[in-house]
């Protein structure tokens, strides 16, 4: 019987952690969105990662969109790149874009080696990011 309302305890807590609906973070990340496949602006984004993946790897790819977030003038685009024919798969490539004067530059192509603490699998590589870049929104899932 002590453990069921221990139990019953830990869910009212754990409950009670959680934002509510409609708090800041909810809010603030309706400020993001992913512009449709087609769109005049997904494309613009995704050409110049083609450049950018031809100029630093020489691969002429079709990118496999996983994630592609816009808010104020920046992006975060995660993609799985593959060759025309989808029998090559690259590793992942991920890219944050900065629009200025209605043009979009790649601002930052984050390295994916493990354990190495400047990449993208560092637990505080999104802080880091912002430290460099204090304008972007907060892009971390």
């Amino acid at each position: 019987m002590r453990c069921r309302y221990w139990i019953v305890g830990l869910l009212v807590l754990f409950c009670s952690a959680s934002p509510p609906v409609g708090s800041a973070e909810s809010r603030s990340r309706a400020d993001f969105y992913t512009p449709p496949p087609g769109s005049a602006e997904r494309r613009v984004v995704l050409d110049l990662l083609h450049a950018k993946i031809a100029e630093l790897q020489a691969l002429d790819v079709v990118f496999v969109v996983k994630r592609m977030e816009i808010s104020k003038g920046w992006a975060w685009v995660h993609t799985l790149p593959q060759s025309r024919d989808g029998r090559s798969r690259y590793e992942d490539f991920f890219a944050l874009l900065h629009q200025h004067n209605g043009r979009w530059s790649v601002a930052e192509i984050p390295c994916t080696e493990f354990d190495n603490p400047e990449c993208i699998d560092s637990p505080d590589y999104f802080r880091r990011l912002r430290q460099r870049f204090p304008a972007m929104p907060d892009f971390r899932k």
